[in-house]
């Protein structure tokens, strides 16, 4: 019986450890092809295949962030993650075309989707406050990182057609809630992994 309970300790550890990396990791990774994009006034193909693994990974790690503060994110939380897993896959696939078509920049591939793309950025911005909301009232994860995402989200919708620098300090706003929680299983999974 003992020896059941460590090995579900260890694999919840190591569950921690996966998710809280991933989320960490690529939030970062989000934020870093924001910037380049900035930088480089525009697409280039190196800064869109990591702007590509960075949306990939996304619906993967909320999913999992859901999973980890189950039961307490409730119903809420699995609707917001999954709308906002939705939204990225989408999103993800926006990635592609731009690649593909060798899109110039943000304003160009907009144009190539139309209403698409405010229709899921609409998705995006409802499922992440959902979300948001649910870790902030399930209190597994610090609650200031739900609020960050939900700030974040909105930040990142309101900012649409602002210059490029408020855009990037908005999408900042959203990794970083993304990121917190990221650290904070990170912290949880080693606490785990160091317990007797």
């Amino acid at each position: 019986m003992a020896s059941t309970v460590v090995d579900d300790r260890l694999t919840r550890s190591r569950l921690h450890l996966v998710i809280g990396a991933s989320a960490l990791g690529f939030s970062v990774l989000y934020f870093v092809s924001d910037v380049w994009e900035l930088v480089g006034g525009g697409f280039s193909g190196p800064q869109l295949v990591l702007t590509y693994l960075a949306e990939a990974a996304i619906p993967l790690f909320v999913l999992g962030l859901y999973a980890v503060q189950r039961p307490q994110i409730g119903v809420v939380g699995l609707w917001g993650a999954v709308g906002y897993a939705y939204a990225y896959i989408f999103f993800t696939g926006t990635v592609t075309i731009a690649l593909v078509d060798r899109a110039a920049d943000w304003d160009a591939l907009v144009g190539d989707f139309g209403p698409w793309i405010l229709i899921h950025g609409a998705v995006m911005v409802v499922a992440g406050t959902a979300f948001g909301g649910a870790a902030v009232m399930a209190g597994v994860l610090p609650r200031w990182t739900g609020t960050t995402l939900i700030v974040g989200v909105i930040l990142v919708a309101v900012s649409e057609g602002l210059p490029g620098v408020v855009q990037v300090l908005a999408a900042g706003v959203r990794d970083l809630g993304s990121a917190g929680m990221g650290v904070a299983l990170l912290a949880q999974g080693w606490a785990s992994a160091k317990k007797p």
